[in-house]
This record gives structure tokens, sequence and C-alpha cells, in this order.
């Protein structure tokens, strides 16, 4: 091989190595001679291969249309007037729910299980006696109608939004528009406590610089946005629905933010309208196309020579417990949802505790893992119990506990990888908060490589999978410091 055609591919592999990595290769050359150089070159080769195949190519995806109401599409073009909407209960409804309640039969927990085996029956018994005795409905209706609510119809559904401006817009400035996205089996109520800190922020105690007006649609299938009579609808058929209501509200360019199912929501916005995504703030990454998740397999002594921080191997070692049997322990969900929802939807949709254990058990172990070995789950050190219920209360009051969970079928039915979005990268400013707590943990190197104009990355002080619930102060004020960076870019 020439000096000349040796000295490119050094350069063009030294954007894949840290400094550390420099050092070690150069000591090899230096002090084993010619063999070592033979592997170092074949390493290169394969570098620049890899690199020629994975390269940054800024394409998006198809902007395309869908029907997803019962029976064909109408002729007659589509109403797009944007309606008013108020959450409203009766006494026929609570009556129903309190009989259902009643009739609870607990099952007795294996001694010393505490979580481990699930949600602890002897708990569920506590979470019951306030759910029919304590919690009030009617007042929490109140509390969700605090924030203007509306639905409109897109692509043959009924989609269900709030949307909040500030009360004292600063003068000459125009408040940002910000698109939060929830996931399962959360709500856009996971967002009651961060909406005040993002549209009104001097009067808690923050700057007034960036002041937003936010929207929160319901995912199509969830809370009170119409669910699909159609097989098909995904998160790219989902940010195609959200990118028309934002356009539709008025917003030519606007932010974007979200976890769990709104985090890839979010993720194909960008893809497929990235000209009028101002930036993509995320607490959640699915990165399955690219080779870095790959590398902690190597194991923790090279996590420095593959780019990790102390940081990073701190929250993601001893890899076989933090990784490999947390996701085992919590995946069981998913694989029943992403192949036969309806059957266990059928048992939850019929039984409001059953819903209450199912969904409250995620509340606990993707707060924190630890939780587990606590007798109630750790549910009342983050969350209160009248904000769990109202959650559940959404799914409950609406029935849509098995249209959420085919959420995952159409989603993940197919299998890994077969979908376009997910071997393509996302070319608008990316910001991403690093919660320890979350169910597995996403280095700023893997996030990189599917998001490359990431100017953000933000190891959290404490917090989970439910960020905006759990922690809204903290994820508000990454939010404006992702925000403030991507104004100076522009």
């Amino acid at each position: 091989m020439s000096e000349g055609l040796f000295t490119a591919l050094w350069v063009t592999w030294e954007g894949f190595l840290t400094d550390e990595s420099h050092l070690i290769i150069k000591s090899c050359i230096l002090s084993s001679g010619v063999m070592c150089l033979e592997l170092v070159l074949a390493s290169v080769l394969g570098f620049v291969i890899y690199w020629f195949v994975t390269r940054d190519k800024e394409e998006t995806l198809p902007l395309e249309d869908g029907w997803w109401g019962p029976g064909s599409k109408p002729s007659a073009k589509e109403d797009e007037s944007i309606r008013p909407f108020k959450v409203e209960t009766s006494d026929e409804e609570i009556k129903d729910l309190h009989q259902r309640i009643d009739g609870f039969r607990a099952s007795p927990p294996l001694e010393g299980s505490r979580f481990h085996y699930g949600f602890n029956s002897n708990y569920l018994k506590k979470v019951v006696s306030y759910w029919r005795n304590e919690f009030d409905w009617r007042k929490q209706v109140e509390i969700l109608n605090q924030y203007p609510h509306f639905k409109t119809k897109i692509e043959g559904l009924d989609i269900h939004f709030i949307h909040v401006k500030p009360p004292q817009p600063p003068s000459g400035r125009t408040p940002k528009p910000l698109l939060m996205v929830h996931g399962w089996p959360g709500s856009f109520y996971e967002f009651y406590k961060i909406i005040p800190l993002l549209t009104d922020p001097k009067t808690h105690g923050l700057s007034d610089e960036h002041v937003f007006e936010v929207i929160c649609p319901s995912i199509p299938g969830y809370g009170f946005s119409q669910a699909s009579s159609k097989k098909g609808l995904n998160t790219v058929a989902t940010a195609r629905i959200f990118y028309k209501l934002m356009s539709r509200l008025g917003f030519q360019k606007f932010y974007i933010q979200g976890g769990d199912w709104g985090s890839l929501i979010c993720t194909n916005v960008a893809q497929l309208v990235p000209n009028h995504v101002k930036g993509l703030h995320l607490n959640v990454a699915f990165i399955p196309s690219s080779i870095y998740p790959l590398t902690p397999l190597l194991g923790q002594r090279f996590g420095r020579f593959l780019g990790y921080t102390e940081k990073d191997i701190e929250l993601l070692y001893p890899y076989k417990e933090k990784v490999f049997y947390s996701i085992m322990r919590e995946s069981g969900y998913l694989h029943i949802q992403a192949t036969k929802p309806d059957t266990v939807g059928c048992a939850l949709n019929d039984s409001p505790v059953g819903l209450a254990a199912y969904i409250l058990e995620k509340f606990s172990t993707w707060t924190k893992s630890e939780f587990r070995d606590l007798e109630d789950g750790g549910l009342e050190r983050k969350f209160s119990l009248q904000d769990l219920l109202t959650n559940i209360m959404i799914y409950w009051t609406t029935g849509t506990i098995v249209s959420s969970q085919r959420y995952y079928k159409e989603n993940m039915g197919q299998g890994l990888m077969v979908h376009r979005h997910e071997r393509m990268k996302v070319f608008v400013p990316t910001g991403f908060s690093a919660f320890p707590s979350e169910i597995m943990h996403t280095p700023e190197k893997w996030v990189k490589a599917k998001y490359p104009k990431l100017i953000s990355y933000s190891y959290m002080e404490r917090g989970g999978h439910f960020a905006a619930f759990e922690e809204p102060r903290l994820l508000a004020q990454d939010i404006r410091k992702f925000v403030s960076l991507a104004e100076l870019q522009s």
C-alpha cells in the first residue's frame, strides 16, 4: 500500500476515533512493526467501507396521504374546522366505575415478592380503596378542562388536542409554537405540570427569554382522539397527521418534543418535513440502525476507547444487569401488544382495577428500576395517586386501552428494521435529555449516529421514563437550553 493511500486512510479514520484511540494505535504501530500495521490498515479499510455505506444522506420520507375512518373515503372534501371540546362525565359513568371496583377480586401476593412479580396486590387494595372512596373524578374533569381542548378531523379521524397560549405574551415577541407528543401508557395529561413552565415562565421563576405556546395532541386511538378503523396507522402516519394539525393551526415552522412513542412520532415529523421543524427535542431515542448499540458487548474495559464518558459507563454497566436483564424484565408487555393486543385488551377494557394494575406497574419500574424492591412500588414517591388515577381514567372512560395497544402491532408487528424511517438519519437541530433512570441509557455517541445535528446533550440530575410527568422543571429547563442553542445557530 502506498504511503499516500495510507495517509488518506488515516485521515479518514481519525474522525471515528477518540484521542485515547489515536495514542493506542500509534503506539501499536511503533512497537509491533509490520504485522500490527497490516492489522491497522485492514481496520482502516473496514472503517472506510463502513463510512461510505453509512455516511450521512439527507433524505426525507414521502409526504403521502391516508384515510383511517370507517368505510371508504368520501368524495366530499374533509371538514377542516377546529371545534372546541370539553371533557365531561356523568352519574352513570361514575356509578358503573364504582360497581366494577366493588366487584374486584384480589389475589394474595407471594410473601416478600414486593413488585418483582408485577403489581403487588396488597398495595393494589390501597389504590382501589382511594379510587373508590376518595378520588373525585368530577374535580379532575374540571382540572383537565383548565386548558382549552379542541378536535378537528384529519384523514378521517377526530383528532383531539389541547392548545395553550401564554397568558401574557412578552411585548413585541411572538411565542414559539411547540408540539409535545406523549407515549404509552401515558396521555396528554403528562404535560399538565410542564405547560405553565413553558407558557408562563416568569411566574414560575424562569426567564421569559423563551415563551412557548404548547400544542399537545392525543395519538389516534389514545384518550379523546378517534381510533383508526383500518390496519396500518403507525408513527409515520401519526406524524403526518400531526404535521397537518400544526399547518391547520397556522404554524409553518415549529419546535417538537417527545418521549416514548412521542419520540418516534416527532422523529418522523422531522423526517417528513424537516424544513418546517425548527428543532427536535427528545428524552428517549430509538437507534435501531446504528452499529453503536452493539459496542457495549466489547466490555467495560474498552468504554473510553469507544468514546463513552464515565457517566455512560456508570449507566450502562454492568451491561448484563443494566441493559440485557433490564430489557428482558420490562418488555413482556411489548411482545403481547406487538402480536396479540386485542386479547389482553378485552380483559383490561372490562376491568378498571385490572387496567390500573397493568398501567400503574409501568409508572413504578419505568420511573426507577429499584422500586421493584418496595412493597408499594415507590409510586407515591414521585407521583400522587390522584394524578396517576387521572391518567387511568382517561383510558377507562374513553375505552381506548385496546386501540392504544394496537399501536405496538402497527409499528412492530412486521419486525425491526423493515421500515424506511428506521434506516434514515434526521437532519434538524436536535437536543436530548438523558434521564438516569430511563429503561436504557443512550450515550451521546449513539444519539449522534441517528441525529447528526445533535447540538445539545444533557445528563439529567434525576428522573426516569415519564420525564414531563415526573420532573417537569428539569425537562422544561433543558428544552429552553436547547432552543437557545438552536436559535444561535439559525
